[in-house]
């Protein structure tokens, strides 16, 4: 037998630091983990203007190799447009991703409020809901690109 074909304790039986071996964390502690690296970015980003340059945000590199705006290109400043009031100029940035946004920040949120009260959320999409948003997103890049 081999190290790889070591059989695994079943699933809630206690591990070496007395943990049941399914459950290593919280389900709060990743969707807490990422608002607080949202709160970080947000409070550098609201500082840093990312249309100008000589700041530390990295660029996209998708456009970087290609020379092409990605779908989620011009994210950064839609966010810094949103949070100094400024809507139109963020819907100039990226369209898409601004209609799309109170649809990730709801299932940040669902996310957030399920991991608090003690379970994991998983949204699942079905197989259509993929093909639309794999669709939705390479239709958006060419357009965008053909600008």
């Amino acid at each position: 037998m081999t190290p790889y074909d070591a059989p695994r304790p079943p699933a809630g039986a206690p591990s070496a630091g007395g943990r049941p071996a399914g459950r290593l964390r919280h389900p709060a502690v990743a969707p807490l983990g990422a608002l607080a690296a949202a709160v970080a970015g947000a409070v550098y980003l609201y500082g840093t203007d990312p249309h100008e340059s000589g700041h530390w945000l990295p660029r996209c590199p998708f456009n970087w190799a290609t020379g092409l705006l990605c779908p989620a290109c011009g994210g950064t400043r839609l966010v810094y447009d949103l949070m100094h009031g400024d809507p139109s100029r963020a819907f100039h940035d990226n369209a898409l991703m601004l209609l799309v946004s109170p649809l990730a920040l709801w299932a940040c949120g669902r996310w957030l409020f399920e991991g608090l009260r003690g379970r994991r959320w998983r949204p699942v999409m079905s197989p259509r809901a993929q093909t639309m948003l794999l669709s939705t997103a390479v239709v958006w890049a060419v357009v965008r690109n053909l600008r």
